[in-house]
């Protein structure tokens, strides 16, 4: 009988691979040392399947992709390496095995079909974040399959759900399988590094090593949002999905190293199955919590977000507009004023209309159609569906009338929001976003929203809101 035998986190810097860093991966020898003891360990296992869970293949915002066709292949042309290549056998069964279960587990799920003709037949090409572990792996171990996996940013339940979902088709499969869990940690940890350097990001890599040294699943779930977003991370989900593989049984991690000379952090570690123990079953105990905070949420709703989450909810379900009730707050009905309307769901942006004055009767006719174009209506996501909404978090900013300033030194990126307009061209940007520290920051935000070269002539406005959440 099949089962998950081990599972891996190992870091994917391109760097690493000597053919890449020409000398330069001298400086992670710590990490790449602690990823040679994972080969060997894989090796001693000797699995019948790989599973890599990688965020760098093909990523869809609302399902976890995986790859359907019969080979998969990869070199590292772009990282200046052609001549380093990999091939693999793909578990198709097992794969589509993976993706029958999700489904009957209403956790979205696809097939990646598409591919080119190589010396192998039909393949498609792999990311970085595969190839990198599997350079090391088949340095010392090679007689296995590989099923590739790409997150998605759903709910961290929902992609512990689909790590269960995976144990449970691998004992069906009877296959024996060792999955990697490829991730790099924060990417904020200096200012060189890729995305400059972030307070959170050596506290946000100091709590994630810590949970895994103690095995510690249900710390995952419990992170500061905002640490997670500043701190910059890639490796968070793939971490999940891996530890919902393991569902139902005693951990025993062991982390073999930690390091971020390139202001990223690299860690590694193993994590060995232990006994079947019931108290480590999580996956409905998980959707209980993540139900109970919901609650909550709408139990604090202020009388301006639940007019937001009522708009959007009934003109999804009904198709009509509603109305403001006569026994809203006096100032939401003989006010009027722009009004920016914002939906998360699962800590991620869903959908953000708003209106920089006003262009309705009041600020509750404002609220109500800004909620529905922020659902509906915003090009950079596909309309809220009706299986979303239990899951939608609102806010709602009632902009004051805007002031020009003479200079960025008027700005504060946590007080004011800011207004660029270059003919007729303008951009907004909401003040005390998450990851937006400076007026610098805004402005180069909003100039990007408008179209506004940066050496284009441009006015600056700055402006209060009045936020409800």
């Amino acid at each position: 009988m099949g089962d998950i035998m081990a599972v891996y986190l190992m870091p994917h810097p391109p760097i690493i691979i000597p053919e890449v860093g020409k000398g330069e991966e001298s400086k992670v020898q710590s990490t790449i040392e602690a990823l040679e003891t994972c080969a060997q360990h894989i090796k001693d296992k000797k699995p019948h399947t790989i599973i890599v869970i990688t965020p760098h293949g093909p990523m869809f915002r609302d399902a976890i992709a995986v790859m359907a066709t019969p080979h998969l292949a990869g070199d590292f042309a772009r990282f200046g390496a052609a001549r380093v290549k990999m091939s693999f056998e793909n578990d198709v069964e097992l794969a589509k095995a993976i993706m029958d279960n999700a489904e009957r587990s209403n956790i979205p799920c696809i097939g990646i079909n598409s591919g080119v003709a190589s010396d192998y037949g039909i393949s498609t090409s792999m990311d970085w974040g595969a190839l990198v572990p599997l350079y090391f792996v088949t340095k010392q171990y090679s007689d296995f399959k590989l099923v590739h996996i790409t997150y998605a940013p759903l709910s961290y339940e929902a992609l512990y759900a689909f790590g269960k979902a995976i144990q449970e088709v691998v004992r069906a499969c009877e296959r024996d399988v060792c999955v990697i869990a490829s991730g790099d940690l924060s990417h904020r940890l200096s200012q060189d590094g890729p995305y400059g350097f972030h307070p959170m990001g050596p506290k946000l890599d100091k709590q994630i090593m810590t949970l895994i040294e103690s095995g510690d699943v249900e710390g995952f779930f419990n992170m500061d949002p905002v640490m997670v977003e500043e701190g910059g991370e890639c490796g968070l989900r793939s971490i999940v999905i891996a530890m919902g593989t393991l569902d139902g049984y005693d951990l025993h991690p062991r982390v073999l190293s930690y390091e971020g000379p390139f202001g990223v952090g690299y860690g590694v570690a193993i994590f060995e199955k232990g006994e079947p123990n019931s108290a480590r079953a999580l996956v409905d105990r998980l959707f209980e919590r993540k139900y109970q905070r919901m609650q909550k949420v709408r139990q604090n709703e202020d009388p301006y977000v639940r007019l937001a989450r009522r708009s959007l909810e009934s003109y999804i379900r009904t198709g009509k507009i509603i109305k403001p009730d006569d026994d809203l707050p006096k100032e939401m009905l003989e006010n009027r004023a722009g009004v920016f309307v914002s939906i998360k769901k699962d800590g991620q942006l869903r959908g953000c209309i708003g209106t920089i004055e006003a262009t309705r009767k009041n600020i509750a006719e404002e609220i109500i159609y800004n909620a529905i174009s922020a659902g509906v209506h915003d090009p950079r996501f596909i309309p809220v569906d009706e299986s979303e909404l239990d899951d939608l978090v609102y806010s709602v900013d009632v902009l004051k009338k805007p002031e020009p300033v003479k200079s960025i030194d008027e700005l504060d990126a946590k007080r004011y929001g800011v207004i660029v307009r270059s003919g007729r061209r303008s951009g907004l940007l909401l003040p005390d976003l998450e990851g937006v520290d400076t007026p610098q920051q805004q402005i180069e935000i909003a100039l990007r929203k408008a179209g506004i070269r940066p050496d284009e002539r441009y006015t600056i406005e700055r402006f209060e809101v009045e936020r409800h959440k």
